[in-house]
């Protein structure tokens, strides 16, 4: 096959439908989809694959794309990152890109393998749940929406926070859109 995918078998997205390489964390990101759609109830529609993050970091571009991240009300209301291997190395990652991608901090943000998951309050930085039912449906979002409001991060702050993403960010490997 062409266009890199020689190596790799290709899969179907299941939220997108769009043809993937099956790399990396690739099958856990599918089972997480499965989970979102399948069993807490939120809409494909509601679901960013892969959403470019383009940002200004120490005065220099740097670009990378985050796995999921989930719209409820047409508001970004979680990021999750799929990672193969320990939840806990991927915290301060998931973390500080919910802080940062947005224009105020993103509520949640999620570390899972497939199978488990973390759940951070993303504006707190505190873990308030585990375990792959510990993610909110689309109701409950609506009502965590109303009561965690965020403040716009100050310019120094969210300078440091998008450093401290980008050193955990530019490690990830198997994966398109990395660095600048």
């Amino acid at each position: 096959m062409a266009c890199g995918f020689s190596n790799h078998r290709v899969i179907t997205d299941f939220v997108t439908g769009k043809p993937v390489l099956d790399v990396g964390a690739e099958a856990n990101r599918q089972a997480v989809e499965k989970y979102l759609v399948n069993e807490k109830g939120y809409e494909r529609k509601d679901i960013q694959v892969d959403m470019d993050l383009f940002l200004d970091v120490s005065g220099g571009p740097y670009r990378t794309k985050l796995d999921l991240v989930v719209f409820v009300d047409g508001n970004m209301f979680m990021v999750i990152k799929c990672a193969a291997g320990s939840l806990g190395s991927r915290e301060r990652e998931v973390v500080y890109a919910a802080r940062i991608a947005g224009e105020r901090p993103i509520p949640l943000a999620v570390a899972s393998d497939g199978h488990t998951a973390l759940v951070f309050n993303a504006i707190t930085r505190k873990l308030i749940g585990e375990g792959l039912d510990a993610i909110p449906s689309p109701q409950t979002a609506r009502q965590m929406i109303a009561e965690m409001k965020a403040d716009v991060l100050p310019a120094d702050r969210r300078e440091k926070e998008k450093i401290i993403f980008r050193s955990y960010d530019i490690l990830n490997v198997n994966r398109a859109g990395n660095g600048s």
